[in-house]
């Protein structure tokens, strides 16, 4: 089965609504809005995507199979950048058919050819397919850092 991965542009607007709604449901949060959702793909798509990629999508026969949400990162003290792998998630029917792998590809190739250092990534720790699946890329658990989050309430907090 041949997969296609691809930066998204403002035309893929509808495929990559249509696949944010149904990763949702996925990991079990609140359905999403298909407006909503079709606006920021096209906001995000049309007016933020032109310095740097966001979002790869993997198509099968056409169809939208899934999806990598990305965002770049400056130097830090090692003068190189990385990139962040914020999302991965292939559609339920089309696990274990080399989509993730495919998509993944797309990301190493493209740093590989843009002098990006490294892809770092996050998964939950329940999640042992992910984590399968990310250890026989070669990803390794990288003990010296520690996720955090700003959100809610906190963020609110922390404006001047």
């Amino acid at each position: 089965m041949a997969v296609d991965v691809r930066w998204a542009t403002i035309e893929d607007a509808a495929a990559l609504a249509a696949i944010l709604c149904e990763m949702a449901e996925h990991y079990r949060q609140p359905r999403l809005d298909a407006d909503r959702a079709l606006s920021a793909a096209r906001k995000w798509l049309g007016e933020e995507s032109p310095a740097y990629p966001h979002f790869a999508l993997a198509f099968v026969d056409g169809e939208v199979s899934g999806l990598a949400s990305v965002a770049i990162a400056h130097p830090g003290i090692d003068l190189e950048r990385l990139l962040f792998l914020k999302d991965l998630f292939v559609r339920d029917n089309i696990r274990n058919a080399s989509v993730g792998g495919a998509l993944i590809g797309f990301l190493a190739d493209h740093c590989l050819s843009h002098g990006i250092g490294r892809i770092d990534l996050t998964s939950e720790d329940w999640n042992e397919g992910a984590l399968r699946f990310y250890a026989r890329l070669g990803a390794e658990r990288h003990g010296q850092k520690v996720f955090l989050r700003i959100s809610g309430d906190a963020l609110k907090a922390v404006k001047p």
